[in-house]
Parts: C-alpha cells; sequence; structure tokens
C-alpha cells in the first residue's frame, strides 16, 4: 500500500543516514586510536590526557559500530536479531560502551580543568598535583560503572516480556520493550541517572574553568605579552564548552527519548536518532582540532 511504501522509504532514509554518520563518526574515533597507538609505542609511554582520548576512542567507536548494527538488523533483518541472547548481549554492549563514552568524556573535561584552572584552595592544589596518578583509578571506576550498567540493561532485556518484535529503536535501556510496566521508568530512571552525573561533571567543570579563565585575565590586563596560561584556557574553554552544548543536545535528546519511545515513525523519533548518532564523532573531531598532535597529523593525511 502508499503508506507502507512511504514507511519503507522512510525507513531507508533513515538507515542511510545513520549509517553516514555512524561510517564517519567511527573513521575520526580510529584515527584518534590510531595515532596514539603509533605514539606509544614510540614513546614506550602515554601522558594522562592521552590515556583519556585512547579510551574514549574506543569506547565511542564501538558505541557507534553496536548501534549502527543493532539499527540496520532491526530495520533489514530482524528475525536475526530478535533471538534469545542475541538481543540481550546488543543491549548489554551498546549500553556498557555508551556510558564509557560519557563517563570518560566527563573524566576528560573534569582533568582539562584541573590542569588548566588555577585557584590557591588546598584541596585544588592536592588535586592537581595528583591527578595524574588518579587518572587511571578514574578511567577504572568508569569502566566498572558502565559494566554495572550493562549488567542492568541485560537483565531488563532477558526479562520475559521483553522478548518479542515490537522493540523500540531508540535507547539503551528501552530498547528491548515499549509497554509501559513497571521496567519502563525504573529503565529509564537509571540511564537518567548516568546522563545527569555526568553531565552534572561537565557543568561543574565548565564553570571552574571559566571562573579560572576571568580572574587570570583580570591579572593579565595590564601585561601587553602573549600569554601561554590564557592560550591554555581559552583551548581547553572552547573543547569543554563545545562537549557542554552537544552534551546539552544529548540530554534533551533522551528527555525526548522518553516521551517519543512509543512513536517508531514519528519526526522527531528520527531528529533524536540523528542527533544521538552525531554526538560522538563531531565531538571527536572538535577534540582532535583542540589537540596539535592529532591535529597536524590530520592535516598530513588529508
Amino acid at each position: 500500500s502508499p503508506q507502507q511504501s512511504n514507511v519503507t522509504s522512510s525507513g531507508a532514509i533513515t538507515l542511510a543516514i545513520i549509517s553516514l554518520e555512524a561510517f564517519a563518526g567511527m573513521w575520526i574515533n580510529a584515527f584518534i586510536v590510531c595515532v596514539l597507538c603509533i605514539g606509544w609505542v614510540r614513546k614506550k609511554t602515554l601522558n594522562s590526557n592521552e590515556k583519556i582520548l585512547l579510551l574514549l576512542g574506543c569506547s565511542r567507536f564501538w558505541y557507534l559500530f553496536i548501534s549502527w548494527a543493532y539499527s540496520f538488523l532491526s530495520r533489514i533483518y530482524p528475525n536475526y536479531l530478535y533471538v534469545h541472547t542475541i538481543l540481550q548481549l546488543t543491549v548489554f554492549f551498546q549500553t556498557f560502551f555508551n556510558y564509557s563514552n560519557l563517563w570518560v568524556s566527563a573524566c576528560l573535561c573534569g582533568f582539562y580543568c584541573i590542569k588548566i584552572a588555577n585557584f590557591r584552595n588546598s584541596f585544588f592544589i592536592y588535586l592537581k598535583v595528583k591527578i595524574d596518578r588518579m587518572v587511571p583509578w578514574l578511567l577504572l571506576g568508569s569502566g566498572i560503572l558502565a559494566l554495572a550498567m550493562g549488567i542492568i540493561a541485560y537483565d531488563i532485556a532477558d526479562k520475559p516480556h521483553c522478548n518479542n518484535h515490537t522493540s523500540s529503536r531508540q535507547g539503551n535501556f528501552g530498547k528491548a520493550s515499549i509497554r509501559m510496566d513497571k521496567h519502563f521508568f525504573p529503565s529509564f530512571f537509571l540511564a537518567g541517572f548516568g546522563y545527569a552525573a555526568s553531565f552534572m561533571a561537565v557543568i561543574f567543570s565548565a564553570v571552574l574553568l571559566l571562573f579560572s579563565l576571568w580572574r587570570h585575565k583580570c591579572k593579565m590586563q595590564t601585561n601587553a605579552l602573549k600569554d601561554l596560561s590564557m592560550d591554555a584556557h581559552i583551548r581547553a574553554m572552547k573543547s569543554i564548552l563545545s562537549f557542554l552544548v552537544m552534551y546539552s543536545i544529548n540530554f534533551v535528546c533522551l528527555v525526548l527519548e522518553m516521551v517519543y519511545v512509543t512513536q517508531k515513525r514519528s519526526q522527531m523519533t528520527f531528529l533524536i536518532e540523528v542527533f544521538r548518532y552525531a554526538f560522538p564523532g563531531v565531538h571527536s573531531l572538535i577534540l582532535i582540532f583542540s589537540n596539535p598532535k592529532l591535529e597536524k597529523t590530520l592535516l598530513k593525511i588529508l
């Protein structure tokens, strides 16, 4: 029927846009991982910033790949996807890499803030001295929390009522069911908590760094020479503020997703999906141009 053909064409367009965003994002993050790994082999060491970027690039690459594979199979070969353990494992890995992406990104913002901001508070000075030793533990903690979220998502997807073909296409926890039952709201509550926790860390880092920049600018008004600390502040602020804007859009998409999760073919669902797939690639591209080493290598390749 005409209505079915319209739905089919709309689904094909959506899949094409998602595929373009996913493969572009995977290429960008694979580039980050390759450059850092090559530098690691040559120097035999990684600094704290590179460790965070390496883990961030890996988590975003696999998140985009698994999300694209889920979208592709759910539209083209749904019978292969909605098989016991296949759907559950897909939800587990997507949730794990998604929350690794979010919390490692928050760690990166916090690292920039502590390294660059200038405050005389004794606790802040202690953090500045110890931050390089704390980075591996922060990354380990992010991985453990993401693993816990993934296990919870697997458990929700493994419920008997979740093994059906009426799965929604959005979200990590809410993918396996669109019913308004007792598992629906707890799943979105957990998802919202994960987003909100990392979002607050980003906001806090941005506010502290902005306040430090303002104080430093006031002190340097009488100095006509170019100040390296000011440049470092500005570069970090560009990265964190761009991330804050994109993080805000991503958080709004989560809220809208909770409203439109039962409306598979709505235009709002399409926009939400487009924004969610664009986020990991676009922000990684911003990180490349805010890192002199990555930017120089990319320009050489281009």
